[in-house]
């Protein structure tokens, strides 16, 4: 086994909340309480966990708690809960051993290579450290301020390479290796132009905000002291021209801001909507086009979310930090040389609050994560608890139970206001913080600027356009940890889309194009072995024909495999070995779409949109008239009930058909493949929710449309098939253990005639 799991045995046991999500072939899902909140931790368990031989991938997220676990096939799917369990334990016990190294044997370990870092970064260190300190007591008031001035940014670049190092690596794992361009252009892709054009506006509109503070401070230098010497130079010599210059000025700027403003939050936002837009299109057209066993295997939540709130925060961030981050870069480039030229005396206390501004951000990013987490799961689990009730009226009414009900959302509503409370307390106090520190800032540099001004070592012109200049850049740190919370779950919400864009699409024949008009329908399984993933084969060297234009049965006991023969004929799944001919034709070397136009299909569980019964009659026949439409109805036996409805066919059935019955939905789902009158039908069970009266009037129907045509028939219930020309039985490991028609069954007293009595109720269950 692997070190991990032996280190984990023989340490001391570790009470942890582990829990299985999901678990299908290859990959699982856990909720692990242990990193929910704990980047640290997440990242430690994440490592541990990939080096477990057979573990591809391991990833763990400290904002919902989940951690996700692709293997191989050495890895048994039972392995890994103990491999995770075991993992936790050990990341909770000593979190450093769960990810050192094994030793490494000498004889197969090259040389190491030396890290000119490690030698480099020390020595830079201690030199600049000797000059700053020499600096700092034989230097000149300047040398001590720009040693100040170095210390901040020295702080500053601390802080903010830790923010970048998470990042930087988040962008690597979205990018994959191999990638040539950042995922953020990834992501932009044909819209990279409206990129750059908005870029252009944010950067033109912070510097036309920069100017507008620099007009402003000249105004007030003219009302103190009767001229702005930048103005005298352009002419503008008495006070009353300058005023009315720089009226205009700040006229200009303003239109200015207002105007760049405008048009760069629009051009953002566009480009978040394009983004958005193309990727949810491009992305759905290619799940709609996965091959079913990948589709099937994804839960259709993940799927959806990864349609709508992920490709939603690739166009969200465009839509709103990537401004942010151009805004914030513009400022710093502008602010920090225009105080190193023009007043060094000032730099280091006007941008001393940087750093811990910065710092807080980010601690607040980290804190926020897990508040919002705890919220966002109570929140979810008041959501499930009153959407479960209201569900359930009939079962809370039956047994009495309206207050218990109305206590249990109480109770869950209460921690909700709670977790939010809590998070609105840690929000507002970061806020009042970094107010604080601007409020700090401003009060130092008037101190530490005033003082300079009356000793003469910064002229009163310099000073009084730049003294309120660093606000603006201190109100935008603040959402330093926004912006990088931001980008990394965009980054995240990249990386799951791709994954979902890199599952295989079916893969399409290479033969002739299937004419429809011409297929007779005879449908041949020879010698066909298929087997899910990790589960033992549903079909095991089956051969068996289906005659053209004929009625086939197919029947059976629950898991032989009669609905794997239809999705074989159908080609949701490809066979392991043998072939499935249709006319003669490997259906591998077909289209899909030639092949599945050739056959209607009617599953066991149909599905129906959200509309009218008319447009779920009319699903795929989408030019069929009206009264095409009736008499596929009337041949479901379907048109009694619904001329019954207030508005007959124009009726709204709700979500999958929620205001029909079962049996209702069956026979929607039958008339629309009668109306789609393919040479092939295939039946799944479609009439096991119908009563026997309504299926004996289906089954007297269906024999008139069945003229001239392939019927494929599965049913458990064998009054369904009793009529069909053939009939299989099928035994457990997709076998047939007997054929032939109705009456030579009976007459062999088997499997099927004792089926037969049993649902005749002439055996005792």
């Amino acid at each position: 086994m692997p070190s991990l799991l032996g280190a984990a045995a023989g340490f001391r046991s570790v009470d942890v909340d582990v829990s299985p999500r999901s678990v299908i072939p290859g990959r699982q899902r856990w909720d692990v309480k242990l990193v929910l909140g704990r980047p640290r931790a997440a990242e430690i368990l994440a490592a541990a966990l990939r080096r477990v031989p057979g573990i591809t991938e391991a990833r763990a997220n400290p904002v919902t708690g989940g951690v996700l676990v692709r293997h191989d096939a050495r890895v048994r799917a039972e392995d890994v809960g103990r491999i995770v369990r075991r993992a936790v334990t050990l990341v909770a016990g000593d979190p450093a051993r769960a990810v050192r190294p094994a030793p490494a044997r000498p004889a197969a370990e090259p040389a190491p290579r030396v890290d000119r870092g490690l030698v480099v970064r020390p020595v830079l260190a201690v030199g600049g450290g000797v000059a700053a300190g020499v600096a700092l007591l034989r230097g000149s008031a300047l040398s001590r301020q720009l040693v100040a001035v170095g210390a901040v940014a020295a702080a500053t670049a601390a802080v903010l390479r830790k923010a970048w190092h998470g990042a930087v690596d988040a962008s690597r794992d979205a990018a994959g290796p191999g990638a040539e361009r950042h995922p953020l252009l990834e992501i932009a892709g044909p819209h990279r132009r409206r990129l750059y054009r908005a870029a252009a506006l944010s950067v033109a509109g912070q510097v036309s905000e920069m100017a507008l503070g620099t007009f402003l401070g000249w105004t007030g230098l003219v009302l103190i002291k009767g001229e702005a010497a930048p103005l005298v130079s352009l002419g503008l010599t008495t006070a009353s021209a300058q005023l009315w210059g720089l009226a205009g000025l700040v006229a200009a700027a303003c239109a200015a801001v207002a105007g760049l403003s405008y048009a760069s939050n629009l051009q953002w936002r566009r480009l978040g909507q394009d983004v958005e837009h193309d990727w949810r299109s491009r992305t759905y057209r290619h799940v709609q086009h996965l091959e079913l066993g990948h589709l099937e295997g994804e839960r259709t939540t993940r799927v959806a979310g990864a349609l709508t709130d992920d490709v939603g925060q690739l166009g969200a961030f465009f839509a709103g930090p990537a401004n942010d981050v151009l805004q914030l870069g513009t400022s710093l480039a502008l602010l920090v040389p225009a105080f190193l030229l023009l007043a060094p005396q000032i730099a280091w206390i006007a941008f001393l609050p940087i750093p811990v501004i910065a710092w807080l951000s980010l601690r607040h990013r980290d804190k926020a994560a897990a508040d919002y987490a705890v919220t966002g799961e109570r929140r979810a689990r008041l959501g499930s608890q009153v959407i479960n009730s209201l569900a359930a009226g009939a079962t809370v009414k039956s047994f009495c139970t309206e207050d218990y009900e109305a206590e249990r959302i109480d109770g869950l509503s209460e921690a909700a206001q709670e977790s939010n409370r809590q998070t609105d307390r840690s929000t507002i106090r970061h806020a009042e913080t970094v107010r604080a520190c601007t409020t700090a800032s401003m009060a130092g540099t008037l101190l530490v600027g005033g003082r300079s001004v009356l000793n003469g070592t910064l002229r009163f012109e310099v000073f009084s356009p730049l003294i309120g200049l660093p606000q603006m850049l201190l109100m935008r740190m603040s959402r330093l940890g926004g912006i990088v919370d931001q980008y990394q779950r965009t980054l995240a919400s990249y990386d799951r889309v791709q994954r979902l864009r890199a599952l295989p699409v079916e893969t399409e024949g290479t033969g002739e194009p299937l004419d429809t008009g011409k297929v007779l329908g005879e449908l041949v399984l020879d010698e066909v072995t298929f087997a899910y993933p990790d589960r033992p084969p549903a079909l095991d060297n089956l051969s068996l024909t289906i005659p053209a234009q004929r009625t086939t049965a197919i029947v059976g006991a629950t898991g032989s495999g009669k609905t794997t023969i239809a999705k074989l004929l159908m080609r949701f799944q490809d066979v392991g070995s043998g072939a499935v001919l249709l006319d003669g034709r490997d259906v591998r070397d077909l289209t899909r779409r030639d092949l599945r136009h050739a056959i209607g299909f009617v599953a066991q569980d149909p599905f129906l949109f959200d509309g009218s019964i008319a447009d779920n009659i009319r699903y795929g026949s989408f030019g069929a008239p009206d009264d095409a439409v009736v008499r596929a109805a009337t041949m479901a036996e379907a048109h009694t009930f619904i001329a019954t409805l207030p508005d007959g066919y124009d009726t709204l059935i709700g979500e999958r058909g929620a205001a029909l019955s079962g049996g209702q939905r069956q026979r929607i789902a039958l008339a629309r493949a009668i109306l789609k009158d393919s040479p092939v039908v295939i039946l799944d069970e479609a009439t096991s929710a119908v009563d026997n009266e309504t299926e004996a009037a289906i089954q007297r129907t269906l024999r008139v449309f069945a003229a001239d045509r392939t019927m494929v028939v599965i049913a458990h219930r064998l009054s369904t098939v009793r009529h069909a020309d053939r009939i299989y039985v099928m035994d457990k490991g997709g076998v047939i253990a007997e054929q032939g028609t109705h009456d030579e069954l009976l007459a062999r007293h088997g499997l099927y005639a004792s089926l037969w009595r049993l649902q005749a109720g002439e055996l005792a269950a």
